[in-house]
């Protein structure tokens, strides 16, 4: 699913820089910008899974729950200070033309780094207030016990969605009537988007509204390790796509119906509407993807998705100065389709190259180390 993501991504950015004006009046931009909306929605819906899953593990071995809070708060750390790193990268790499206003613009690393903080605190917070529970009711048993983890995880799943539902509540207000004008503009585009712009662009990544599809991603996640999921996989996993049907059909009746209770209303952008559209929607892909991967022989061999996925964060870093930066392979916005078209299969072979190269690299890092510390023992012994 991230690797799908990462070649939506590509596609897009590609277009997107190097189409000429004409080109941008096609059917074909058109389609290629829809599917724009889908990556960052989904690397954030995966982000609160692998959260979920990583912290699941680490419970399972029975680690600490402040050393699985440490481990969850450094990785988010680690990601929002990628984030600043990039923006410095293309700084650097833009001077003199690069305004030094885009080193604060906050991006999707830096919001995936505020959502995974942001999720490290809350588990946290329930965690405390589970091991408090479980011993103020078992007489000082522990959160450990198959009953209680249960209970904890159903809580965990209710307040994730809760704390999603909010923040797609407030995100129209807080874009327009109820902005937090009182913050420096370098705040205030955490909350809003708003950078340097004057009012909030929909490009930018802020807390309000996609924070919101980690908490999903987190209730998601959370929720495979349910007794049922666990059970009845196939089963769960088909609620899983029906609750996305009806997440899709609901934002569609609201958006038709009558009521209206925000004083500005933009669909397509700040709206919980939309927001519970896309929820949809990651829902049923995650279903459809599960469906394509339960037949075994669609995993074998080589999958470029399956690749891209292991590599995402090193796709989406490297791409982005060859697509849009001085590094561009194509010139911008003067291009055509077909020009285009194979740049962007230019970009796809040489990001999946460094995909292979790096996983490959990754696994010669392993083998020395485990083969030197395979003779450091012979040695000693």
């Amino acid at each position: 699913m991230r690797g799908l993501a990462c070649v939506v991504m590509i596609q897009a950015h590609c277009y997107d820089s190097w189409l000429n004006p004409e080109a941008r009046k096609t059917l074909l931009y058109r389609w290629s910008q829809e599917l724009s909306t889908l990556p960052a929605p989904i690397f954030l819906f995966l982000s609160g899974v692998s959260f979920a899953l990583v912290t699941e593990g680490l419970r399972q071995k029975n680690k600490p729950q402040s050393q699985i809070f440490q481990t969850a708060l450094l990785r988010g750390a680690e990601i929002l200070g990628l984030g600043f790193l990039l923006r410095v990268q293309e700084f650097v790499l833009g001077y003199p033309k690069s305004p030094w206003t885009d080193l604060l613009k906050v991006d999707v690393l830096n919001i995936l780094g505020v959502s995974i903080i942001f999720m490290a605190l809350f588990w946290r917070l329930m965690s405390m207030g589970g091991a408090l529970a479980a011993s103020a009711g078992h007489g000082g048993a522990s959160l450990q016990t198959g009953e209680s983890i249960e209970r904890w995880r159903n809580r965990l799943i209710g307040l994730s969605l809760l704390i999603a539902a909010i923040v797609a509540i407030a995100t129209p207000p807080l874009w327009t009537t109820h902005r937090p004008h009182f913050l420096p503009w370098m705040l205030e585009s955490y909350i809003d988007g708003v950078h340097n712009l004057g009012s909030p662009a929909p490009w930018i990544f802020s807390i309000f509204p996609w924070c919101g599809f980690a908490f999903v991603g987190l209730a998601f996640g959370s929720f495979l390790f349910s007794d049922f999921a666990q059970r009845k996989e196939v089963s769960a996993l088909s609620i899983v796509g029906a609750i996305g049907a009806l997440a899709c059909g609901l934002s569609l009746w609201w958006d038709y119906s009558n009521v209206k209770i925000y004083a500005v209303y933009d669909y397509w952008h700040s709206s919980p509407n939309f927001f519970l559209m896309r929820c949809g929607i990651l829902l049923l892909l995650t279903f459809a993807i599960f469906l394509w991967c339960h037949w075994d022989w669609v995993t074998e061999g080589f999958s470029p998705f399956i690749q891209f996925g292991k590599t995402s964060l090193l796709v989406y870093w490297v791409h982005i100065e060859f697509v849009y930066g001085r590094l561009s392979i194509l010139p911008k916005f003067r291009s055509t389709i077909p020009l285009a078209t194979a740049g962007m299969v230019v970009i796809f072979a040489a990001m999946l190259g460094i995909s292979i190269w790096r996983t490959r690299a990754k696994k010669r890092a392993a083998v020395n180390l485990q083969t030197a510390g395979a003779q450091s023992l012979s040695e000693a012994m």
